[in-house]
């Protein structure tokens, strides 16, 4: 894996990071192996680690109920963390799996404490992509209140073309608040009599 490629691909998205942040960052990280269907955070846990997947994906899911229920997906150079006990000293109330065999760069969130304050250009790294994962949220939030079943399967495609090929169609039909009936129903193009 090259992650300083992954890096720079990373800061022309957000914001570059200076050479001695980059270093930094890497002897504070571990590269982490996982296999599919690893569940790295339980609901209850606490955890204090984010991953950057470098390769793979992973999903974070509520267990409601008996009822699995995908609350969002995350691959390549992009990040996963139990958000609310990463950012809150509170139990998890997701799992996080990794939905195919991954790579990610691993840190804890004192790594990223460190990092915010000594090196500005990761503070504005950071503060870009928890703005990008804030508008993700309120996007994916209206999406599920008022859009229709096929607009919402529609959406998700616009922003993962590829994510029925990667991600198993019962998490994507709970990611969506559907059943998987109807998104089989909605993945079958109509004949026309």
């Amino acid at each position: 894996m090259n992650i300083e490629k992954t890096l720079d691909e990373l800061g022309a998205i957000y914001t570059p990071l200076s050479p001695e942040c980059r270093q930094e960052l890497i002897a504070h990280s571990n590269i982490e192996s996982f296999q599919k269907r690893d569940v790295v955070v339980r609901e209850g846990e606490y955890s204090k680690k984010v991953h950057l997947i470098l390769q793979g994906c992973a999903r974070a899911y509520y267990l409601k109920d008996g009822k699995d229920i995908s609350d969002w997906f995350s691959f390549e150079k992009q990040f996963m963390a139990p958000i609310v006990s990463f950012f809150s000293d509170q139990p998890s109330p997701h799992y996080v799996e990794f939905v195919e065999d991954s790579i990610a760069l691993e840190f804890t969130k004192d790594t990223m404490d460190l990092l915010t304050a000594k090196h500005h250009d990761f503070e504005r790294f950071i503060s870009k992509v928890v703005t990008e994962t804030m508008l993700g949220l309120c996007e994916r939030l209206y999406t599920i209140q008022f859009n229709k079943a096929e607009e919402r399967y529609t959406h998700l495609l616009s922003i993962y073309p590829d994510i029925i090929n990667r991600i198993p169609l019962t998490h994507i039909a709970s990611y969506l608040g559907i059943t998987l009936e109807t998104l089989s129903r909605i993945r079958t193009p109509k004949k026309r009599i």
